[in-house]
């Protein structure tokens, strides 16, 4: 049985050359619900996101968020490791498409909406 895929705008995520979806509609996943509301806190990195949601794999979890929507994009930002050597650590946060995108479904769902 073939998934229905999601209708998708013209443009794409950034950085990526990924087509994004037009609606994020929602998730009901508990993981994806503590990964949203961590990242409407505040941008984060993947070790703190994986906390945050209760995740060992962060990358999977915002690779199924972008393909529910979101463009989650992931900034590099330089900072120094373990061993004192200059690595560039990734950076979760949500665009303000994003944002916006959550708020809608926030509003349907306490309405009464579909997910």
């Amino acid at each position: 049985m073939k998934r229905a895929r999601p209708i998708r705008d013209e443009a794409s995520a950034p950085g990526t050359g990924a087509p994004i979806v037009a609606t994020f509609h929602g998730t009901d996943n508990p993981r994806h619900l503590r990964a949203i509301h961590a990242l409407l806190r505040r941008p984060m990195p993947r070790e703190q996101l994986d906390r945050e949601a209760g995740a060992s794999n962060g990358p999977a979890l915002v690779s199924d968020l972008r393909g529910m929507g979101l463009d989650l994009p992931c900034d590099r930002v330089p900072c120094l490791d373990r061993d004192g050597r200059e690595v560039r650590r990734g950076i979760y946060n949500l665009t303000q498409r994003d944002r916006t995108r959550i708020a809608r479904w926030l509003a349907r769902r306490a309405r009464g909406g579909a997910q």
